[in-house]
């Protein structure tokens, strides 16, 4: 059984007492660290402050969707490129397709918000309208997504800095990892902080790109200058313009659509009224990325832009619009930032999702609880270790990720477009016929990407997520089972007999008569009129002295009330004879032992480590006990520094 802690009467809290801030002498300097980093817990009043707008939704939801411009028309022009360069003006007409289906997936989520406000998105939609397997494999593949988001968007940023700083390229890992660490700080902050945080360089990046495209489309610059690597196109096609390369190629660039369903996702992070203020950073979002995306698509169909060595595709676009001059190397290293940034999609919506999950009991339920700072801390430390871990495992390296990246979430995609199609059916609103066909067409799209995506890269890593999601689905079943069995136990659900009065007994180990032994057996006496304090005394064959006499007669001395008991061993293990002791009074009777262990509680953390030897040993021996309830009452202990007369004397 774990220990419980007997908080002393000034420690118990009040319900109407302050929270300490940072800057209370009397928290604990870890704790006041922690503060610093995440800032001063707040009350639920105070949750509106890190409730986002509209605006704000563009950089902490929607950073992933808007920086998938750096790699879905390349996507699309990597797979053209196979068939020569007479097949690069299809990316126009797939682009189109793209974000048409951008239009339908906006359009659909929009529902999404409106009818399930809570968050979730294709989770949520699933569950209600496509029942409990559809769901947990929508849940899954969002989680796997959630992950290779973070994982890919710092690996894309940091391998664009390393592009412009070959010298930083041996601390990828590490580089990585450092931004890894301060998102997940300014998530712990709280959402509205990170999206502050984020806001600038994520307007600097759509209104520098946006800019860019408009002088490449009415005056390019740099149009004429030689561009930097060698052309990658072979002059003879490798393969004929077919049907399945046209729908490789969609399915390739559909990639760029990752991230549309976070906002739908993050409804419950939005300030009121939040289902608005949701849908109309979903329009935005796809504005914007839509008008990019055609952008782009005009400039590299217009220019014949082809991939390239050491040259993405958009850095063309962007050397040919402007000339490599101020401009380019300004959103060049914006672009590498909010890259980097994309991550923060993640961590707005899979706490939330996990936190859905648990309340349905198909993850723990500690993701459902919220921390200092009203955000579910516990999704944010997991996404975190998860995303670090395949970091460090595939070196930062971005191609490692990307055959992985995307099937997740249009996954997600089709989960829910089809449960919308169901929900309208059941609910038959105005208008119901014609949004069901619209988010059907998106079912069937969306799902043919999928199973694209899936075959051509499944030898290329695709297969990875075939295998986890059910293993996810897997451990939610596991999960869900092992509650209900727990549920049925407890007797949740039903009225429990009468609660059933014992005698109580408290034993209090010893060791010498002081202030804590005071404080111990005062706590011990308020718990119950029968105490027993104990100590432990080794029968020594050196000769060495006993004092277990002498503190008997000390006691005696003393008369505190309850009586001293000494158990007396001839082996060096003090946990034996106690345990012993507790057996031969359990053995009785019936009542309830209570085990109250003295504890002093250093104000430096750096001294606990000198202290309550006694509590580690016999706790551990009884953690497991059943019959036994272990508490400890802790006396705080301010040891005051030696003066300077005290250290000159000691050196004397």
């Amino acid at each position: 059984m774990q220990p419980i802690v007997l908080a002393q009467e000034e420690d118990r809290p009040h319900y109407d007492a302050v929270v300490p801030t940072e800057s209370d002498p009397k928290e604990l300097p870890g704790r006041s660290v922690w503060h610093v980093l995440i800032g001063r817990p707040l009350r639920t009043s105070e949750m509106s402050q890190e409730q986002i707008t509209p605006v704000e939704g563009l950089s902490a939801l929607s950073l992933d969707a808007l920086t998938s411009v750096a790699y879905g028309p390349e996507a699309i022009i990597v797979v053209l490129a196979l068939a020569g360069a007479k097949s690069l003006h299809l990316i126009l007409p797939i682009t189109l397709a793209i974000v048409a289906l951008l239009a339908i997936l906006v359009f659909s989520y929009r529902q999404v918000i409106d009818a399930y406000p809570g968050g979730g998105g294709a989770y949520a939609v699933s569950r209600a309208n496509l029942g409990a397997g559809a769901s947990l494999v929508a849940g899954a593949a969002l989680i796997v997504d959630y992950t290779l988001t973070v994982s890919v968007s710092i690996a894309a940023g940091v391998g664009a800095l390393t592009s412009a700083f070959p010298s930083l390229t041996p601390g990828t890992v590490p580089i990585c990892l450092a931004i890894l660490a301060i998102i997940t700080v300014l998530n712990l902050r709280g959402l509205g902080a990170s999206a502050r945080a984020f806001l600038l360089p994520t307007l600097l990046f759509i209104v520098g790109l946006l800019a860019i495209i408009v002088v490449g489309l009415l005056h390019p610059l740099g149009l004429h200058e030689a561009q930097p690597g060698r052309s990658l196109l072979s002059t003879h096609g490798l393969q004929v313009v077919s049907v399945l390369l046209v729908l490789k190629a969609f399915s390739a660039g559909c990639s760029a659509l990752t991230g549309v369903e976070a906002i739908a996702n993050g409804v419950p992070l939005f300030r009121q009224p939040r289902v608005k203020r949701a849908k109309r950073t979903e329009v935005m979002l796809g504005l914007i990325l839509g008008t990019m995306l055609l952008g782009l698509a005009v400039l590299a169909r217009r220019w014949h832009v082809g991939p390239r060595s050491n040259q993405t595709v958009l850095s063309q676009i962007m050397g040919m619009a402007v000339g490599r001059h101020w401009a380019y190397y300004v959103v060049s290293l914006t672009i590498t930032v909010v890259l980097a940034l994309a991550a923060n999609t993640s961590f707005g919506g899979l706490p939330i999702l996990a936190s859905l999950l648990a309340r349905d009991d198909y993850l723990p339920h500690l993701f459902g609880l919220r921390g200092d700072r009203q955000v579910f801390n516990n999704g944010i430390w997991v996404l975190a270790i998860l995303s670090g871990a395949l970091l460090v495992a595939v070196g930062g390296n971005t191609n490692e990720m990307i055959p992985l990246f995307a099937i997740g979430v249009f996954t997600g995609f089709t989960l829910s477009q089809s449960g919308l199609v169901v929900h309208w059916w059941r609910t038959r609103p105005q208008r119901w016929r014609y949004r069901a066909v619209v988010n059907g067409g998106g079912a069937l799209v969306t799902a043919l990407a999928t199973l694209v995506f899936l075959i051509s890269k499944f030898e290329q890593g695709a297969w990875i997520v075939v295998i986890t999601v059910p293993l996810f689905v897997l451990l939610f079943v596991r999960i869900r089972a092992y509650y209900a069995r727990a549920g049925v136990e407890l007797g949740i659900g039903s009225l429990p007999g009468k609660p059933v009065v014992k005698d109580t007994l408290v034993i209090v180990p010893v060791s010498n008569i002081s202030e804590l032994t005071k404080l111990a057996i005062s706590e011990a006496l308020s718990l119950s009129a029968d105490v027993i304090a104990i100590t432990v005394a080794t029968d020594r064959a050196d000769g060495a002295p006993d004092y277990s006499e002498e503190l008997l007669r000390e006691w005696s001395q003393w008369n505190p009330g309850p009586p001293l008991e000494i158990l007396r061993t001839e082996f060096s293990s003090i946990v034996e004879p106690i345990v012993a002791f507790i057996d031969q009074e359990r053995a009785k009777d019936d009542r309830q032992i209570v085990v109250l262990i003295p504890m002093v509680m250093p104000g430096r953390l750096r001294y606990r480590l000198l202290h309550n030897q006694i509590d580690l040993v016999l706790s551990a021996a009884l953690r497991k006990r059943t019959d036994v309830v272990v508490a400890r009452v802790q006396m705080p202990l301010e040891v005051p520094r030696r003066s300077r007369d005290q250290e000159s004397s000691s050196g004397d």
